[in-house]
């Protein structure tokens, strides 16, 4: 199984920047996608910003050109670099992967606990 866990969020100014960091433990064969999701109050989660092994990457449109993500597979780690940051940016992020324990066994899905963005004066 594998385990996520988050590091980074908090309070900032309209303007600013973040960066939140997700670690990934446990025993695996591989993880094919890390990627963040976000959920405001009232809102629908959503899909932030997600990068594969390969190397694709994709961003909401609402984020891109001003949050990136990378991936650092030796540390099996995720970054979210957030910058420019707006009000409607404010939400609980969580982060998200998808593994497999063997080669060619089921893809499966993990999450982190999320932390909290706040974007405010």
């Amino acid at each position: 199984q594998v385990q996520l866990v988050e590091s980074g969020g908090g309070l900032v100014q309209p303007g600013g920047s973040l960066r939140l960091s997700c670690k990934a433990s446990g025993l695996f064969f591989d993880i094919t996608t890390m990627g963040w999701f976000r959920q405001a109050p009232g809102n629908q989660r959503e899909l932030v910003a997600a990068a594969r092994r390969n190397g694709i990457t994709n961003y909401s449109d609402s984020v891109r050109d001003r949050f990136t993500i990378t991936r650092d597979d030796g540390k099996n780690t995720v970054l979210l670099q957030m910058d420019n940051l707006k009000p409607e940016d404010t939400a609980v992020y969580s982060c998200a992967a998808e593994y497999q324990l063997a080669p060619s066994a089921e893809i499966r899905e993990t999450w982190g606990q999320g932390v909290q963005v706040t974007v405010s004066s």
